[in-house]
């Protein structure tokens, strides 16, 4: 195509807001200046129990600036991508490059194979070439059950994808759509089709047609050889065998989160970015081979099996690197550090849906692991910080570290959630007097970052409610997922735990689902975490009593105690508010989704023993 015809495939425009976040961030950084200033002038010089908690708190704070600013950075050139998918023929013709989609699972119970099998079908449906796409199913699990599912896809796939195109089906899920469709009343004849619906190929075969003879994608499937002696690597292992982020974006790439992406394949076999880099479409989109589908059955058994990447580069330089939980965050960084860019692209039309655990046990259990394969990464020889030294931008470095440092957040949420309340019922003052002008710094700093935040969510479409909620599980997380998974990092590094890749589970009894679609969150089990979680929510529920009987029985110092503790109190409330859907669970609710009886008498005996030893 000639270059003055030239026309791109998409633009780079700016977030709208930029300019109010910048003056919004510089006055809170004024803010915190203020309140450092205010911890330093007025350290307390009497009692050692005040120093040593104004010290903590102190450090505390320092640590939401330092991680604020992280956050900042990240956030401070935000762009977004508009394509223009209707060019994309225009430039390539039909000269569009192969496509290879990846699809894991594992256990069939924690994964049902109905599940999978839509997302496969999902995917074959797509609307692209079907010659240039190909479906790779890796079961981590090598469930006879799953692979059998995926024999009746395969089968299902020839009624299902010619209904997709004749209806123009969305989503192209089946089980997704006719939970939401209704059916068609004008035309006798597609109502017949419609209902005839309602319920392994080889590309290269010129015999893989649909019914109405057209050319199927090519859909494969891979499970590898497991031996105890050799560590398969879970999902890492399986992808390699078959080989979200708008302020990321600006500043070099966002980070490759596991699911929802594509790559190019020479950057995932660990080619080296070059500047003269070209690919040439016509050759790369060839998918013909001579070769026959029992011949490729056997050279793939090779790379099925538990020892094909030995004295090879795979799992170190090439494809997702091994050895740590969150494999994708380390991929995609070793990705940018040979030169690579990525791009964060968000269309209107949701690109990728899919499915996260519907009780909390399992949503913390997740994000446990997640957290403790961040701290993993960053006490490591990969930290970001080091390992892209010279190699990716400063900020783009710095904007991996809010990942990497997830768990870190524990201990200073944990000591603004306990100590306060604590030194409440001992009388000790850690903020200043709501007749003092150092209150507005404090009051300003957590209001103007909290109403920020609401805009923000609600811009983006959510709701109050849901913001609500958001806090709720932004506070839960950070005082147990958090907390264990910097336990268990440090344990690991002592020698004393290894690897351990929990698979969460994806469905639920049908009780648990409408409690879920009725907004109540689902507790039901015993966990240490949620030991911890109901602890913290009595041990704020005493120390608002506490204060309310300050203020009530001492009538005559009542303005005193408010003047004095006003921000403590504060605090107290609003974390008791937060913690209303563990007390619901705790005392009120008599479905199995409410907090089993022997979490609520530890909750009360622990809260109570902390409390008693406070004041005295």
């Amino acid at each position: 195509m000639a270059k003055s015809n030239y026309v791109p495939l998409f633009e780079t425009k700016q977030v709208k807001g930029r300019l109010l976040f910048r003056c919004i961030a510089a006055s809170i950084f004024l803010g915190i200046c203020f309140i450092v200033m205010y911890r330093v002038m007025f350290f307390p010089v009497g009692g050692k129990a005040e120093r040593w908690t104004w010290i903590g708190l102190f450090l505390s704070e320092l640590w939401f600036c330092f991680y604020w600013f992280l956050t900042t950075v990240s956030r401070w050139n935000s762009v977004y991508r508009l394509p223009y998918i209707q060019r994309l023929s225009q430039r390539f013709e039909k000269e569009l490059p192969g496509i290879d989609i990846f699809v894991c699972t594992t256990d069939p119970l924690i994964k049902p194979p109905s599940m999978v099998v839509n997302t496969v079908l999902s995917v074959m449906a797509y609307d692209y070439p079907p010659e240039k796409l190909s479906i790779y199913l890796s079961d981590d699990g090598g469930s006879d059950l799953t692979f059998y599912a995926m024999l009746e896809a395969a089968n299902f796939s020839k009624t299902w994808l010619p209904f997709c195109k004749k209806f123009r089906v969305e989503p192209t899920s089946p089980e997704a759509y006719f939970r939401t469709a209704s059916e068609p009343l004008s035309d006798a004849v597609n109502v017949k089709d419609w209902l005839s619906v309602k319920i392994l190929i080889d590309g290269r075969d010129s015999n893989a047609v649909d019914i109405e003879g057209n050319p199927l994608p090519t859909l494969v499937y891979l499970a590898r050889e497991k031996r105890p002696q050799h560590h398969h690597h879970f999902k890492a292992g399986s992808m390699n065998a078959l080989l979200e982020l708008h302020g990321l974006d600006a500043i070099g790439g966002p980070c490759y989160n596991g699911s929802g992406c594509f790559h190019r394949r020479e950057a995932l076999c660990g080619k080296k970015y070059e500047k003269n880099y070209k690919v040439d479409w016509k050759k790369v989109s060839d998918t013909k081979a001579d070769e026959s589908a029992s011949f490729l059955e056997e050279t793939c058994k090779v790379l099925a099996s538990c020892t094909f990447e030995h004295n090879t580069t795979w799992g170190k330089e090439m494809g997702l690197i091994y050895g740590f939980l969150v494999e994708d965050i380390i991929t995609g960084l070793n990705i940018q550090c040979k030169g690579w860019k990525s791009m964060y692209l968000s269309p209107e039309r949701d690109g990728f849906l899919g499915v996260a655990p519907i009780t909390l046990l399992q949503t913390l259990v997740q994000h446990k692991r997640w957290m403790d394969g961040h701290l993993q990464v960053f006490l490591s020889r990969y930290c970001p910080l080091l390992y892209g030294y010279k190699k990716i931008p400063l900020k783009l470095r710095l904007a991996y570290c809010p990942y990497n440092l997830w768990a870190a957040n524990c201990l200073a949420t944990l000591y603004i959630v306990v100590v306060p309340c604590l030194c409440l019922l001992k009388g000790i003052s850690l903020f200043p007097k709501i007749s003092s002008p150092w209150v507005f710094p404090f009051a300003y700093v957590a209001f103007v970052h909290r109403a920020y935040s609401l805009n923000e969510f609600l811009w983006c479409g959510g709701t109050f409610r849901g913001w609500c909620n958001d806090q709720r599980m932004w506070l839960f997380n950070r005082t147990t997922a958090y907390f264990f998974a910097l336990f268990e990092t440090i344990l690991k590094l002592l020698g004393y735990s290894q690897l351990n890749f929990v698979v969460t589970a994806k469905v639920a009894d049908k009780e648990a689902l409408k409690r879920y679609d009725g907004e109540l969150i689902e507790f039901g089990a015993t966990s240490p975490m949620f030991d911890i979680l109901a602890t913290l929510a009595m041990l704020n529920l005493f120390g608002t009593f506490g204060a309310l009987k300050k203020v009530i029985l001492d009538v005559d110092e009542d303005l005193q105690v408010l003047n004095k503790f006003g921000l403590q109190i504060l605090l107290c409330f609003v974390l008791v508010t937060i913690n209303l859907p563990v007390y619901q669970a705790l005392f009120f609710r008599n479905d199995n989704g409410k907090m089993p009886s022997s979490v609520t008498y530890k909750s009360i005996i622990f809260a109570m023993l902390a409390c008693t030893a406070t004041m005295y």
